[in-house]
């Protein structure tokens, strides 16, 4: 494998605080959490605050220009949005993907219908055209053909770090040689599947979340999609396009500890960290901004916290968790928190830890306020996924 640069040309972006880079921007400058009571999802636990997008699926659908007839997912309508900003940022046209590869991660998938049509499909034929929208890959393709014909499509689905692996993944494509442009990211609707499920885990807070907070219980659901497009140096100059930053490193490490549960001592995220560090050639100190996974719970915040501390020693630079706007939007985390750090890169800003007050035990101290004209060069992003698949992104300014 080679080591061409590569850079990131284009971003798209939609989640509970905004339906695009330029809305996200405003709310991360505002502070601005997207954490609210259920609105879109038919459940009965609605004790649950959540960071839902702000759109109906037929609103979405408008946007699109899909057919509110057509048989279509939550997750593949806030993809489809995701992929039309970044492609425009990019300035690559329909007829430019067919040498161009597609990598969406997703683990929901279109289980929103599923779970809403079940009975449906074991006494009847209605709605039955939403069988063949429930596979991860099936959502996939649902993005992509909306955008045109792409070269290939692929669907890493490795939990909450799927988007991130996405990220990896489109980045060996180019490293290898296979492709000299990769639109990768994520796309994730909260459905009850995944509400109940994280429920029976006990995990779920009542309150707005709290990441790295003393009396954090949990976190919030989220939901979004996000897409960078990764291009080679070579690529873009001949394009002309005008990089954002970038991709200088990138780590996955599986600790295998547990299958929900982060290790104490957070050896997965540790070398991730560090696989991500070696492979941009820098140092500890070298990285000036943390986009934490920091979920909210007590387990995640004390293992992360542990992971950075055994990376950075006493040294551990700025770091905050943008879930306690957005949500934790699972599978799409990696490439929504991706765009986040890439506006904080270009607009010179640190995002806050919303909600924290109360420091843990032997823990760190988030961003707790606003800090602008702040000089970053190189910013950290982190996606663990259940178990132990944890892996980081490293940007640079370029």
């Amino acid at each position: 494998m080679n080591h061409t640069p590569i850079v990131i040309t284009g971003a798209g972006i939609v989640s509970a605080i905004g339906n695009d880079c330029s809305q996200t921007l405003r709310s991360l400058l505002d502070s601005k959490s997207g954490i609210a009571p259920l609105r879109y999802l038919a459940t009965d636990h609605h004790e649950f605050p959540v960071g839902e997008v702000k759109l109906s699926n037929d609103e979405m659908a408008d946007i699109v220009n899909v057919p509110k007839q057509a048989p279509v997912t939550r997750t593949s309508l806030m993809g489809m949005m995701a992929l039309d900003e970044a492609l425009r940022d990019a300035a690559l046209s329909p007829s430019d993907l067919r040498n161009v590869s597609f990598v969406s991660g997703t683990t929901v998938g279109g289980m929103d219908k599923s779970e809403q049509y079940y009975l449906d499909f074991l006494d009847s034929d209605n709605h039955k055209e939403y069988i063949a929208t429930h596979d991860c890959g099936a959502c996939s393709q649902m993005i992509a053909d909306h955008a045109g014909r792409f070269a290939r499509v692929f669907t890493p689905s490795t939990a909450c770090s799927s988007a991130a692996n996405a990220i990896i993944l489109g980045a060996n494509l180019i490293r290898s040689g296979r492709a000299d442009i990769v639109v990768a990211g994520g796309a994730e609707c909260i459905t009850k599947y995944h509400l109940n499920g994280f429920n029976s885990l006990m995990i779920l807070d009542e309150k707005p979340c709290r990441p790295f907070d003393a009396t954090r219980a949990g976190l919030n659901l989220g939901e979004g999609a996000a897409y960078v497009v990764l291009e080679s140096e070579d690529s873009a100059r001949r394009r002309g396009a005008s990089p954002w930053c970038s991709l200088s490193g990138w780590g996955n490490a599986c600790d295998a500890f547990h299958q929900t549960a982060s290790s104490d001592n957070g050896e997965g995220a540790y070398l991730a960290m560090k696989q991500a560090l070696e492979m941009a050639a820098l140092a500890p100190c070298d990285i000036d901004y943390i986009n934490a996974h920091g979920t909210g719970t007590p387990n995640n915040d004390a293992s992360e916290t542990v992971a950075m501390k055994r990376l950075f020693g006493s040294m551990v630079p700025a770091v905050s968790s943008t879930k306690s706007m957005t949500g934790h939007t699972t599978s799409a985390s990696g490439a929504i928190e991706m765009v986040i750090c890439m506006l904080a890169l270009r607009h010179s800003f640190l995002p806050v830890n919303v909600n924290w007050a109360n420091a843990m035990p032997d823990g760190i101290i988030p961003v707790n306020e606003l800090k602008q004209n702040i000089d970053l060069s190189h910013v950290l992003c982190n996606s663990f996924g259940f178990g132990g698949n944890d892996s980081s992104l490293l940007i640079s300014k370029r």
